[in-house]
């Protein structure tokens, strides 16, 4: 969040200070500058850009009300919040352009409200980000025998395509489920599952070495079982091995 700069005008400097005080302390302030009357905020107006002008009404000289109109002048004018003892002046207060009308004593609360308005004027609210997309098949519920139980992704070290079903192998055992194994895939792509066969998705970080079978083909080997690798994706699999070695993670197991 882009915090403000904002000028504090008061006669009274008992209550100049306090005003500046809760201003400063606001997290949605980054500098709260002090003026004792309506010519010295305007000549610190001249000398840099402020955000919002929080004014007394009642005044010597020039009162809150006929600066204001001179602020309105201005080619890039700050948000003006009248803070008056006197409830008696807000219709004129509005009617001069003031964003907020706040009666003293001011509370915090109630001063970091207005100060919420001057960010949201300004286009420099906080922007709130999108909500997390939900992670889908984080965990995978399995049916048995009348009972339903969830298996979590991170426990799977390989997932096996058996028809119109697909076998998740975990440390501690198999367990079947109805779903196929490119829907699995489009999920857990990108979390570190890996099609190394066109019946297998494997976990990368799973994979403790990679042997040879009797034939000559490739295995990846892990606490779950060996895996075979088709050639069209041997390549794949050992570029992801080698990324994860020289991260320090090949051999780590989950």
């Amino acid at each position: 969040m882009t915090r403000l700069r904002v000028l504090a005008v008061d006669d009274v400097a008992p209550a100049l200070a306090e005003l500046t005080r809760l201003l400063r302390a606001s997290p949605c302030v980054a500098e709260a500058v002090p003026a004792g009357d309506a010519l010295t905020a305007l000549k610190t107006l001249q000398s840099g850009t402020f955000d919002a002008v929080f004014l007394d009404i009642s005044m010597p000289g020039m009162d809150g009300l006929e600066l204001a109109k001179l602020l309105a002048r201005m080619a890039d004018p700050p948000e003006v919040v009248f803070v008056t003892a006197f409830e008696e002046h807000a219709v004129s207060a509005y009617g001069v352009g003031a964003l907020d009308y706040l009666l003293k004593p001011v509370a915090a609360e109630r001063l970091n409200a207005t100060l919420t308005r001057v960010l949201r004027v300004a286009g420099r609210e906080p922007v709130a980000p999108p909500p997390a997309a939900v992670d889908e098949l984080a965990a995978v519920s399995v049916e048995l025998g009348g009972r339903t139980r969830y298996v979590r992704r991170a426990d799977v070290r390989y997932a096996e395509a058996q028809g119109d079903y697909v076998r998740l192998h975990t440390r501690g055992g198999s367990h079947l489920v109805r779903m196929p194994i490119s829907r699995l895939e489009e999920h857990w792509g990108g979390v570190g599952y890996v099609r190394v066969h066109r019946s297998f998705l494997l976990a990368v970080s799973a994979v403790q070495e990679l042997r040879s079978d009797s034939t000559g083909g490739l295995l990846a080997h892990t606490d779950a079982g060996d895996v075979p690798v088709s050639r069209r994706h041997a390549r794949e699999l050992r570029d992801r091995l080698l990324e994860a070695a020289t991260r320090g993670d090949f051999g780590a197991g989950r």
